[in-house]
C-alpha cells in the first residue's frame, strides 16, 4: 500500500549510480522469473503477458553501452559498446531533458516471433498484426507499472516515455521480428535547487 501511495511520474532524475544489487531487483521486479512452471508449464514471470508469450524483452541502457536483460538466467548480456542513453528519448524530449544524467533508461522491445509461435494457447489473434499490437502494449504497460512500483518501494525515481525508434533500431541488434516500442528512465530524484523566496532577480 506504500507503494502505491507514492508511485509517481518523476523526470528530473539525477547522475547517481544504482547499487549493484538495485539494477538486478530492479529487472527482476519487472520481468523477472519467479516460478519455475507457469501458464502453460513455461517458466511464470512477475509481469504477464498474452498466453505467457513473454514477447518483451528489456534493454538496458547505460553510459558504459547496452545490455539485454536475460529473465531465465537473471543475467545482462551486453549488446552495443555505445551509451544509447540520448536515443532513448523522442527528439523534442531530448532537447530539454531533465533526466539527462540519469543512470539507466529502460528500453522496451517486442518480439512478434513469439506472439506468431507461443507456446501457450494458439489463439488466432496472435496471427493479427492490430491484436498483437495491443498485446504488446498492454504487456508492456505491465512491466512499466511493475517499474513504477519497485521504483516508489526503494525510493528511487521513474519516468515512462517515448524514444527515437528508429535510432535506436539501428543500434541495437534486432532481428526483423523485433519492434522498439518505449523507454523508462530509473534513477534517484535530482536534488532541488534551494529555494530564493520573494527576493527579486537581477
Amino acid at each position: 500500500m506504500r507503494a502505491l501511495r507514492l508511485r509517481r511520474t518523476i523526470r528530473a532524475i539525477g547522475a547517481r549510480a544504482l547499487s549493484l544489487q538495485t539494477l538486478p531487483d530492479l529487472l527482476w521486479a519487472a520481468c523477472g522469473v519467479n516460478r519455475a512452471r507457469g501458464p502453460f508449464g513455461m517458466p511464470g514471470r512477475t509481469a504477464a503477458s498474452a498466453s505467457n508469450s513473454q514477447e518483451i524483452d528489456l534493454y538496458v541502457a547505460a553510459a558504459h553501452g547496452a545490455y539485454r536483460y536475460e529473465p531465465r538466467t537473471h543475467a545482462l548480456r551486453r549488446v552495443c559498446a555505445e551509451d544509447l542513453r540520448a536515443f532513448a528519448l523522442s527528439h523534442g524530449q531530448s532537447r530539454e531533458d531533465p533526466g539527462a544524467h540519469a543512470p539507466v533508461r529502460l528500453i522496451y522491445v517486442a518480439d512478434l516471433d513469439r506472439l506468431e509461435h507461443t507456446g501457450g494457447f494458439e489463439e488466432p489473434g496472435l496471427h493479427d498484426p492490430d491484436v498483437q499490437r495491443a498485446y504488446y502494449y498492454v504487456d508492456t504497460g505491465l512491466i512499466a507499472a511493475q517499474v513504477y512500483l519497485f521504483a516508489s518501494s526503494r525510493g528511487l525515481a521513474a519516468w515512462f516515455h517515448n524514444c527515437d525508434r528508429r535510432a535506436l533500431a539501428r543500434r541495437l541488434p534486432l532481428r526483423r521480428e523485433q519492434r522498439v516500442l518505449f523507454a523508462q528512465t530509473v534513477g534517484y530524484a535530482a536534488a532541488r535547487p534551494p529555494h530564493r523566496g520573494n527576493r527579486p532577480t537581477r
